[in-house]
């Protein structure tokens, strides 16, 4: 069990720590936003991989692997969703952060785009499915298994979250100029039609 958990935890910080988009939009909100909202975001994220680990612990993950039209078809709905978060901040830049802390409705739609863009992106069911079989024991349990690297990955993805959020408060009082909001708002739109425009490409 060690001599595979070891292993595990080495590779999974370092895809954890590698920017992909959940760091784009964490780090982005951590910016403009709140500390408050930047962890929402990251919830979202964490409870996406959550979601999956449970659907690939279920065997349900597999068809992403062996089916080409489910595949494609969560491949674009989450193409199209990046896209449309994309273009509405090239088109719409804000020029001002306001901070609703109390507003509940806002917290949940932060945990949601957290979320959304985790569950709606097929890569982490397959990265889930091709990379956590490597890491369970003969013989044992691979529903247990698999939740548990699961949730040792959200463990260090959210520790790494907390880290970056941290990391952003002291430039955050700069970063909030109506200019510089303008523009991260856009570059960050920028970001996500790539990203959209990488997954639409992506083969199984």
């Amino acid at each position: 069990m060690i001599e595979l958990f070891i292993p595990f935890l080495v590779a999974i910080f370092v895809l954890t720590i590698t920017p992909g988009l959940d760091t784009t939009l964490i780090i982005r909100t951590a910016s403009l936003e709140t500390q408050s909202k930047a962890m929402q975001t990251a919830m979202g994220v964490s409870f996406g991989c959550i979601v999956w680990g449970a659907i690939v612990a279920c065997g349900l993950g597999a068809l992403l692997a062996t089916s080409a039209v489910a595949f494609n078809i969560l491949k674009w709905i989450g193409a199209i969703y990046l896209s449309w978060l994309g273009i509405k901040m090239l088109l719409n830049p804000r020029c001002a952060i306001e901070d609703n802390i109390l507003d509940k409705k806002q917290q949940r739609n932060w945990f949601l785009k957290g979320f959304l863009t985790n569950i709606l992106n097929p890569k982490v069911g397959i990265f889930y499915i091709s990379f956590l079989p490597q890491f369970i024991p003969k013989g044992g349990n691979v529903e247990f298994w698999v939740m548990l690297l699961v949730l040792t990955h959200v463990i260090i993805g959210l520790i790494w979250s907390f880290t970056l959020i941290k990391l952003m408060k002291p430039i955050s009082k700069y970063l909030k100029q109506p200019p510089i909001v303008k523009n991260l708002d856009r570059l960050t739109g920028s970001i996500f039609i790539l990203f959209a425009i990488k997954l639409a490409m992506t083969k199984r």
